[in-house]
């Protein structure tokens, strides 16, 4: 346990210090007695170490500057040959303005009435007993790792809520954890992540920082290239908002592995099924959230891809949660039955109901939010998270 709590104090503290001695990096035994030197007054460049390929130290990349005020490490030494720093890229709005004008004010997903009946009820004494539920389910999220943990969502189609399930999960852990929690694009070229996060603009993208992660990178170099959330949290995108070529798994599997060492949560928004680095993504993840239209379709298709990871070697189906989603207030599909048609495979499946507010598009507002699916995105984040700390 001593040396769980260390972990996680450890990251705060990188995130927090902004002067002090020494130059441990997280999760080292070092790490509890060092701080971190970071600059504020000016943006240096640090350069990236030599490449050990055989393409030899000219093709070693370059670190471009972060965006203006973000902290950065003192940069290493520069090298005899000045390199020339490759210029940030200029950070385009996640949404056209037009359409941010257009858009109406977000409605609250319970009717004022229904509030209205929600707040008469904590008034009462069965309060008492759905707090002491919320605190055991917060206490299951807030359990302490030792590594990060990376958790995939996948659905069969788009259009069926993943990334609205992704977001809520993000959001999720970063209220109820205190260690840096990160959600990860790796969707197709157009994904709407950071849209759904309140993300004004991207800088930054998941090829990007494939190209320049080096192991001597700390938290501080790090987060200095992702999207901070507002309510805590860093997000970054797949992709710029335009059409390009879409994320391959070489890319996916060096970013993940080099990040998830300094998140305690890494929630990935995949493409969707049978795409080959969602495919990646599920097999290689701690845990994994299949994200189900409560339709006959819908759950027929996900019923195959739990079949499907009940085959694995490594018993992936223990470790997966099903998210059956309801797009509309007009579904005709008997919830219990299709629940129950889900769990036939083994797997767990939690209920996530239709909810004005995210029905509407946009940056996801939690105190918008109904409650009941405030409550089911939290039950889902317990779940999730119980099965991803069984993985060592």
């Amino acid at each position: 346990m001593t040396q769980r709590r260390d972990w996680q104090r450890d990251v705060l503290r990188e995130l927090s210090t902004h002067a002090g001695p020494g130059d441990a990096r997280p999760g080292t035994a070092g790490s509890a007695a060092g701080t971190v030197v970071v600059r504020t007054a000016e943006v240096s460049t640090p350069v990236a170490s030599a490449a050990t390929d055989d393409s030899g130290p000219e093709s070693s990349p370059v670190l471009p500057a972060p965006e203006p005020g973000t902290p950065t490490r003192d940069p290493a030494p520069a090298p005899t040959a000045a390199v020339p720093a490759r210029p940030a890229p200029h950070p385009p709005p996640t949404l056209d303005p037009r359409l941010a004008l257009a858009r109406g004010r977000p409605q609250h997903g319970d009717s004022a009435l229904r509030r209205t009946g929600r707040t008469l009820r904590r008034l009462t004494a069965s309060a008492a007993q759905e707090v002491a539920e919320e605190s055991r389910t917060a206490q299951e999220i807030q359990q302490p790792v030792t590594t990060g943990r990376v958790l995939a969502v996948t659905s069969i189609r788009g259009g069926v809520g993943k990334t609205t399930v992704a977001a809520l999960l993000s959001r999720a852990f970063t209220h109820y954890r205190h260690d840096p929690v990160l959600a990860l694009e790796a969707d197709a070229a157009l994904g709407t992540l950071p849209v759904r996060m309140g993300a004004e603009s991207v800088r930054w993208a998941c090829g990007d920082l494939a190209r320049i992660l080096t192991p001597a990178m700390q938290l501080t170099d790090v987060t200095g290239y992702l999207v901070p959330v507002s309510d805590g949290g860093w997000l970054l995108p797949g992709s710029q908002g335009q059409v390009g070529a879409p994320l391959d798994v070489a890319t996916y599997r060096t970013v993940t592995l080099a990040l998830r060492r300094y998140f305690a949560m890494t929630v990935v928004d995949c493409e969707t099924l049978p795409g080959e680095v969602a495919r990646t993504a599920m097999d290689t993840a701690h845990a994994r959230v299949v994200v189900a239209p409560m339709t006959p379709e819908g759950v027929g298709g996900t019923r195959l891809v739990l079949d499907w990871l009940g085959q694995l070697p490594h018993s992936a189906l223990a470790t997966t949660v099903v998210a059956l989603t309801a797009t509309s207030p007009d579904m005709t599909l008997n919830a219990r039955a299709a629940a129950g048609h889900l769990r036939e495979s083994g797997a767990c499946v939690v209920a996530v109901p239709y909810d004005r507010h995210l029905a509407g598009g946009g940056a996801i507002d939690p105190a918008r939010l109904a409650d009941a699916s405030r409550q089911a995105v939290t039950r889902l984040a317990a779940e999730a998270m119980r099965r991803a700390v069984r993985v060592r």
